[in-house]
């Protein structure tokens, strides 16, 4: 796609030497301790916010004795209003500070301990060659390492190439990387699990630079029972909607 010059506001030149990780986490108590504890590790992470969005498990209790912070949603707000709880409040406080801002990482709960490759994520980024890194998972168990063929993917991954011209691999990636200018490109995030793909559009059609990174990275694969296929056709009416406020344009 040409390029498109786009100079966000409110912060000044630099590439970012620190991150604030954001989790949005449902009932997530299993996982989430090791993927906390194996982001904290890095060097690079500067706080690591997870944002309890509902849970009747003990999530929040296992973020905060990971060593996070914890913000909270009473009821489920969905993905998309998670992420943007964590990241707003981030964004808001670097607005008040002087020097350059931290960047931003949002990031799976279900990663584990293989949370400690984030790094390869982190230094396109850091060596100030994309704007916004995705994440590429590797296969666990039998699950295709770049999401199939299933007809969420291929309705965001299709999305994205008619309206920019860039094919992802795995347009649902939710470990991504980004300047607090980026974010600022992006945001009001889009809601539910539409989140990522209005994510990716909309830095595309900023002129930022994204592209995705090869990682080690693994996930809690989605099953095929009717809880896994409830999930996605609420993912499909998500992306639906998210792409229905970004219309196609000439």
């Amino acid at each position: 796609m040409p390029a498109v010059e786009h100079r966000p506001t409110g912060f000044g030149e630099g590439r970012p030497s620190r991150f604030v990780v954001v989790i949005p986490a449902k009932d997530e108590s299993e996982l989430l301790a090791p993927t906390v504890v194996a982001v904290k590790q890095l060097a690079e992470v500067d706080e690591v916010v997870v944002v309890d969005d509902g849970s009747t498990d003990g999530t929040a209790e296992v973020a905060a004795a990971s060593g996070a912070m914890v913000m909270h949603h009473g009821r489920s707000r969905g993905k998309g209003r998670a992420l943007a709880t964590g990241a707003d409040a981030a964004w808001q406080r670097a607005r008040t500070e002087a020097g350059v801002p931290p960047g931003l990482v949002f990031l799976d709960a279900d990663v584990g301990s293989t949370a400690a490759d984030l790094e390869a994520l982190l230094r396109p980024v850091l060596d100030d060659e994309l704007d916004l890194a995705i994440a590429l998972y590797q296969a666990r168990g039998d699950e295709a390492a770049h999401g199939g063929h299933g007809f969420v993917v291929g309705l965001a991954r299709q999305a994205i190439l008619s309206r920019t011209g860039w094919r992802p691999k795995l347009p649902l990636s939710g470990v991504r990387a980004l300047t607090m200018p980026a974010y600022e490109a992006v945001r009001p995030l889009a809601a539910g699990w539409g989140v990522e793909t209005a994510m990716t559009l909309d830095a595309l059609r900023a002129g930022l630079r994204v592209g995705e990174v090869g990682t080690t990275l693994t996930h809690r694969p989605t099953g095929n029972d009717w809880r896994a296929q409830i999930h996605r056709a609420r993912q499909y009416g998500d992306v639906v909607r998210a792409l229905a406020t970004r219309p196609a344009r000439p």
